[in-house]
């Protein structure tokens, strides 16, 4: 059985997260249907690089699956993007890969983007795809406060209560903030993220931003290992899973 790597961009917002729910349509159950109706009916299980929660967009998701007969790279990715016409998925790239390959355990690390605009009048074209801060924010002082999150450290404070990692330690390789036009940028890159750890820790770098914390506030927030000293979760209509390197 042939194993195609998938390069899968999306629109969060339709969708429950990448996960098959039982209350609404996922990301994963999109892709796993197209897939199914390229092997003769037969059921296709799609293997992410890794969830993304209710909301949440990729632009560059990977994923992989196994079908029963080999389909052209090309062929495959426009048949799937055939199949799911009316869905805000769509497969940018498809190819042949080793049967050992696995687009979750091979990952090396990932890179997301949360994008931040902040003027006082509500949006328009990016509704539900940036998250609109009505005040002006010092993305200097966010960037000075994320380098804090910078490397190896117990990030209880900035995982979601709900998280089903075995431990509350991650390495961060990479956090930047920078004012791109009229937006406001959080870049963030590590091997790998606890459940709503970039939208926790985006959400307290706001605070920041707007002047109710400082540096030594996030500190603090990091030190205390207590969700309670998070500060305000943001929303996922920003959040975007830009890459996954192998």
């Amino acid at each position: 059985m042939p194993r195609y790597k998938l390069t899968i961009e999306y629109d969060g917002a339709p969708y429950q997260g990448w996960q098959w729910q039982d209350h609404g349509p996922s990301v994963q159950g999109v892709l796993e249907a197209a897939g199914a109706k390229l092997n003769k009916g037969e059921p296709v299980v799609v293997y992410g690089s890794g969830r993304t929660d209710s909301g949440v967009h990729a632009l560059a998701q990977i994923a992989h699956m196994d079908l029963a007969a080999e389909i052209r790279e090309d062929k495959l990715r426009d048949a799937m993007n055939f199949h799911m016409v009316k869905h805000a998925v769509t497969v940018l790239k498809a190819e042949i890969m080793p049967d050992e390959w696995h687009a979750r355990f091979d990952a090396t690390e990932r890179e997301y983007l949360y994008r931040l605009i902040d003027r006082r009048m509500k949006l328009s074209l990016d509704r539900g795809r940036v998250w609109r801060i009505p005040v002006k924010l010092d993305a200097d002082a966010m960037h000075d406060a994320a380098q804090i999150m910078i490397g190896k450290h117990d990030f209880s404070t900035f995982r979601d209560t709900q998280c089903q990692a075995k431990s509350p330690i991650k390495t961060l390789d990479e956090i930047t903030v920078l004012r791109a036009g009229v937006e406001v940028h959080c870049h963030f890159r590590a091997r790998s993220f606890l459940h709503k750890q970039v939208r926790s820790i985006v959400g307290s770098l706001v605070e920041v931003g707007m002047g109710k914390w400082d540096a030594e506030d996030m500190q603090a927030a990091l030190e205390a290992r207590d969700r309670t000293q998070c500060g305000p979760v943001a929303p996922p209509d920003g959040l975007y899973l830009t890459k996954v390197s192998y």
